[in-house]
């Protein structure tokens, strides 16, 4: 039996696809993401930000991105939600938190809403 083909280039509404070119746009966006493994890393960011990611490379995009902690700005700079996971932690932003910014409503505008899909 045959697969069907999966076409890599066909848009889906509201989604940024994550392959090969995405991967090489974001790389010093993930690569200090990944750094957030260790603690001493987490604390040296949140001591100063800016050159954090200085020290990574990050292209002008990315660092504001960052500076308005926008998971969909990230996203769309090449950030891959694996690794940006762990900056939305040292941010404390949760599912909720990303879920609103996907659905452009509040964080309690999109608790509501889940709310009322679960009644």
């Amino acid at each position: 039996m045959d697969r069907p083909k999966f076409d890599h280039h066909a848009m889906i509404e509201g989604t940024t696809i994550f392959d090969g070119r995405m991967a090489m746009k974001g790389y010093a966006l993930n690569k200090m993401c990944y750094s957030f493994n260790a603690a001493a890393a987490r604390e040296a960011f949140l001591a100063d930000p800016e050159a954090y990611m200085e020290k990574f490379g990050l292209n002008e995009e990315q660092k504001q991105a960052v500076r308005e902690k926008n998971v969909l700005k990230m996203i769309a700079a090449g950030g891959n939600i694996y690794y940006l996971a762990k900056l939305a932690g040292i941010y404390h932003l949760d599912v909720q938190d990303v879920g609103a910014q996907q659905t452009g409503m509040t964080k309690e505008e999109f608790k509501e809403k889940l709310r009322r899909a679960g009644d």
